[in-house]
């Protein structure tokens, strides 16, 4: 995304966000004002020191940032990212803690970056989740470890709290955590309310505006996010008509098996997303004509399954 583009994405989202929030308004929380995401924004930390700034100078509200922590690798670099950040104008930071990400980041990292945080933001620190850290803090972890080596140390019942979402590439990374149910099972529902919700919407780099955690489907180009709020037109969006009707999920998926071959996972699904994504992964390699499934590298990095014959 250009900073230009990113400008007129912000710049829709402080007219929405007028009214809504007091000026100079600085609490942050998960469901409150603009955070910065990913991906992982410190990767780009020139980038993130631009969009902070330009957020700051349109006046948004509870402006934040999220972050594994990668980068926290000395509490001097530590301290120093985050003042830079807050000189810029960022109101806090929400810190990821948890155990896929503790299997690529030293857990000494994420505590330097909290413990900094806590200097820094004070009580516009987030760590999310708590459970987690206490958890890794109680089997003394240090530097990191494999989930599956996390899981046999920690027990299965260590992830019952996790706020653990059965869609996207979780359905195909930690599809082994989840009983799988036939397609047949989820024809019943529809996607309406996921793709209508009008709070906590994501911008990708590449200005699609998507609701919630629906990745890979598109609502429109939030340069133009006016146009979306004010109502979609379907008839050029047919995957996306599909799913918000009623029985959505079998519209979906019997468009699929008739127009482009789609065979049902032989060992089922965890849940309607994972359904609903794998169809949309299919139709994805077979014709790039549904505007309303972007973007394509969201398919590209999804890992396929067998079929039932």
């Amino acid at each position: 995304m250009r900073l230009e583009d990113a400008e007129r994405v912000m710049r829709n989202l402080s007219e929405a966000f007028r009214g809504r929030y007091p000026s100079g308004y600085r609490q942050v929380g998960v469901n409150l004002g603009l955070h910065l995401t990913g991906g992982e924004p410190f990767l780009n930390p020139d980038l993130l020191l631009d969009l902070v700034r330009m957020a700051d100078r349109l006046g948004m509200p509870s402006l934040f940032v999220e972050t594994n922590c990668f980068w926290a690798a000395t509490d001097e670099s530590a301290r120093e990212s985050l003042n830079q950040l807050k000189e810029a104008g960022l109101h806090g930071i929400l810190i990821s803690v948890n155990p896929f990400i503790l299997e690529y980041v030293p857990f000494e990292r994420t505590l330097r970056a909290i413990r900094a945080a806590r200097e820094i933001f004070q009580a516009n620190l987030m760590i999310y989740q708590e459970g987690f850290l206490h958890q890794i803090e109680r089997l003394g972890v240090r530097g990191t470890i494999r989930f599956e080596d996390y899981l046999r140390t920690a027990g299965a019942s260590s992830m019952y709290y996790a706020e653990l979402l059965p869609m996207g590439r979780a359905c195909y990374e930690l599809r082994h955590l989840f009983p799988r149910h036939p397609a047949e099972d989820f024809f019943c529902m529809s996607c309406r309310a996921e793709l209508t919700r009008p709070w906590h919407i994501h911008v990708d780099n590449y200005c699609n505006y998507m609701t919630g955690y629906c990745g890979g489907i598109s609502l429109g180009d939030a340069r133009r996010m006016d146009e979306i709020c004010s109502g979609i037109e379907l008839d050029d969006k047919p995957i996306l008509a599909r799913l918000v009707s009623d029985r959505g999920i079998e519209l979906l998926y019997r468009f699929a098996v008739e127009e482009y071959g789609y065979r049902e996972l032989r060992k089922g699904y965890i849940s309607k997303c994972h359904l609903c994504v794998d169809i949309r992964k299919h139709i994805v390699e077979q014709t790039d004509e549904f505007v309303e499934l972007k973007p394509e590298g969201f398919y590209r990095n999804l890992k396929a399954e067998d079929a039932v014959s």
